[in-house]
Parts: C-alpha cells; sequence; structure tokens
C-alpha cells in the first residue's frame, strides 16, 4: 500500500480551509495531518507533525514570504493565493515555493500540484510558465560540461545527490563537487533557483495540469 502524502493547510481563511480539507479528504494518496490558521501556529506545527507538503496561504502573513526559504528546507511549500500577479508568482517562487496554484483552480490541479512537488519537482500552471520563463532573470551564460548537464538534469528532475551519484557511478563527494561547479558557473544559490535554470534552458519540463 502506498503510503499518503501527509498535507498541513495553512490558511486563515476558516470557510475556505474547512471546505479544502473536505475536498483533500476525498482524495486517494493524500492525508491532511494538521490545519492552522495564524503564522504563529504554523513553526510548532511543522516542529510537532511531520508532513510532506505544506500548503500555504500567502496572503496570510506577509513575513511568510520571507520564510519560505526556512519553511521549505524539510517540507514541499505549495503557495495557494488568489493573486493573479506575476510579480507574487515570481517572489513566491525565489522564496522556495515549489508550486503556485491559485484559489480559482479546480481541486484536480491542486492534486496534480501536490503530487508533482512530493516526488521533488517545480509545479506552476500553463498561463504562468510563459510569463515566467520571460520575466526570470536568466543566470550568466556559461558552458556546462556533458557531466554536469546530465548532473543537473537528475538533479533538478528529483534525485538526490545519493541516487545521482549511484546512477552514474560516481561517488556522492563527486557529485557535490560537480554541483558546487554547476553552483558557481550559473551563479546560482540552491536547487530552487537550479530547477529554474534547467526549465528554461529545456533540461527538464515542466509538469503541467491534465499530465
Amino acid at each position: 500500500m502506498t503510503t499518503p502524502i501527509r498535507l498541513i493547510i495553512a490558511d486563515d481563511h476558516v470557510l475556505f480551509r474547512q471546505g479544502l480539507k473536505s475536498l483533500l479528504l476525498l482524495q486517494p494518496g493524500v492525508r491532511v495531518v494538521r490545519e492552522v490558521e495564524s503564522a504563529g501556529e504554523l513553526a510548532a506545527a511543522l516542529r510537532e507533525t511531520p508532513c510532506d507538503v505544506l500548503l500555504l496561504d500567502l496572503q496570510m502573513d506577509r513575513w511568510l514570504l520571507d520564510d519560505i526559504a526556512s519553511l521549505s528546507r524539510n517540507v514541499a511549500v505549495v503557495v495557494l493565493t488568489a493573486s493573479e500577479k506575476l510579480e507574487d508568482a515570481l517572489a513566491a517562487l525565489r522564496a522556495g515555493a515549489k508550486a503556485i496554484v491559485q484559489k480559482r483552480f479546480a481541486i484536480e490541479t491542486l492534486m496534480n500540484a501536490i503530487r508533482t512537488v512530493a516526488t521533488g519537482q517545480v509545479w506552476m500552471p500553463a498561463e504562468l510558465q510563459t510569463e515566467v520563463a520571460g520575466q526570470w532573470a536568466a543566470p550568466k551564460s556559461q558552458v556546462l560540461t556533458a557531466r554536469e548537464t546530465e548532473i543537473v538534469r537528475l538533479v533538478t528532475g528529483g534525485m538526490r545527490n545519493a541516487e545521482v551519484a549511484r546512477h552514474l557511478s560516481l561517488s556522492e563527494s563527486t557529485v557535490k563537487t560537480h554541483l558546487n561547479n554547476i553552483f558557481q558557473k550559473l551563479e546560482l544559490r540552491d536547487r530552487v533557483a537550479l530547477t529554474h535554470y534547467a526549465l528554461r534552458a529545456g533540461l527538464i519540463g515542466m509538469r503541467t495540469p491534465g499530465r
């Protein structure tokens, strides 16, 4: 039996939160393990309740945008938002969110995003992809070696360092050295930024609704 994806819902709108929870209870393969209504409760919830994906209302408290990076070290953050503004989506992605889902979308779209980020990938609605690709500041042009390109493709596709090492018959320390070189060449600071580079470079595809 497949282990369900554990979810925490963080939203200060009670009707939306309870309605979302009711819909998620009907979906196979996921389990809501906790819900919180304030930023103050969130840190304690994540500390006390193991989960895989955090469904986070970005408007609940604006400081959360700055804290997504620390939140995303242990869980995949899916930002829920009523905003249609491209700059809000970009800000959340830069802060470390793995997915942006607008609240007007159907539950099937949210489930697609949840399942995608649970595997370590990034998800974004199709209509935002072109805009984001055009607006996101591209890193300075640098040529990666064939080996570095393959490592980027595997890492941003969801593999951990140890898995990449086994797949390529390398030591884990060699993989880490390659990754450090890649980050320096592309002037990137983390795997989220590397994933967006890989998307722009066509090294991986982004999951979209219905796929």
